[in-house]
């Protein structure tokens, strides 16, 4: 499967985004699917996941309360919607997919997208 992640932007804290991430090839709804990010010099963190069937999700700890995953199997697309953005929030945010059953760990994923920046100002 290939993943295209988009929505990425400047914007200011407090505001919102939404990012999603397109996939090729008819079998999307079996991955079960994953968000992540990178700020430099840090290492790649969870951010959120959610199951093949869209029917459970997690959360990282940093993020919860603020971002929601969700799919739309039909349309082959994931989407994090982030809200209360915060300074912190600043990275490059890849969406990736699993076969199995996904997880918090980027090791646990078999494909990855390009990655889109996002940059909250404070």
């Amino acid at each position: 499967v290939q993943l295209q992640a988009s929505g990425g932007g400047l914007v200011q804290a407090g505001g919102s985004l939404r990012l999603s991430c397109a996939a090729s090839g008819r079998t999307f709804s079996s991955y079960a699917m994953g968000w992540f990010r990178q700020a430099p010099g840090k290492e790649r963190e969870f951010v959120a996941a959610i199951s093949a069937s869209g029917g459970v999700t997690y959360y990282g700890k940093s993020v919860k309360g603020r971002f929601t995953i969700s799919r739309d199997n039909a349309e082959n697309t994931v989407y994090l919607q982030m809200n209360s953005l915060k300074p912190e929030d600043t990275a490059v945010y890849y969406c990736a997919a699993d076969q199995a059953v996904g997880g918090s760990s980027p090791s646990k994923y078999d494909y990855w997208g390009q990655g889109t920046l996002v940059t909250v100002s404070s």
